[in-house]
């Protein structure tokens, strides 16, 4: 069985980065560069998962302190904000390329299953924000027992 890449949209600024960079070796837009091509669905990055009890939810934000970041939940959407600051540059140094992105952000998630609100957890080590977030009662799967006459 062979994968088939499936995209959702067309990006025709991403196709003539491409093409560029094929023919010529060089990026013809560095603000669109394939490099920073998983920031562009949004940033922070995000893993969502789930189990039978919570939904999990890990985001990528290294070089933030904990204060920095705010976790909220309104009407079944899950937002996650925060801003990291640009550093200084020095002026003597030469910069020849700088992809680290700087400024404010929010990703909302809608959550799409009920969930507990006053028992979520969140904590955050090592870079890595993990926001579990218990499911309700009435959305978590039941065991039915089958009798056989």
């Amino acid at each position: 069985m062979s994968l088939i890449q499936w995209k959702r949209s067309c990006d025709p600024f991403q196709q003539l980065t491409d093409l560029n960079d094929r023919l010529m070796g060089l990026t013809l837009f560095p603000n669109l560069d394939k490099s920073l091509a998983p920031f562009r669905g949004g940033w922070p990055a995000l893993d969502v998962s789930e189990d039978k009890s919570n939904v999990i939810i890990k985001a990528d934000l290294p070089g933030l302190k904990q204060e920095e970041i705010e976790v909220a939940i309104e009407d079944d959407v899950l937002t996650i904000r925060g801003e990291r600051k640009a550093e200084v540059k020095k002026e003597e140094e030469n910069y020849f390329r700088s992809e680290r992105l700087y400024g404010a952000f929010e990703r909302n998630l809608q959550l799409g299953v009920g969930v507990e609100k006053d028992k979520v957890k969140a904590s955050y080590k090592n870079g890595v924000l993990e926001v579990t977030l218990p499911k309700s009662e009435k959305v978590k799967p039941k065991q039915i027992k089958v009798d056989v006459n």
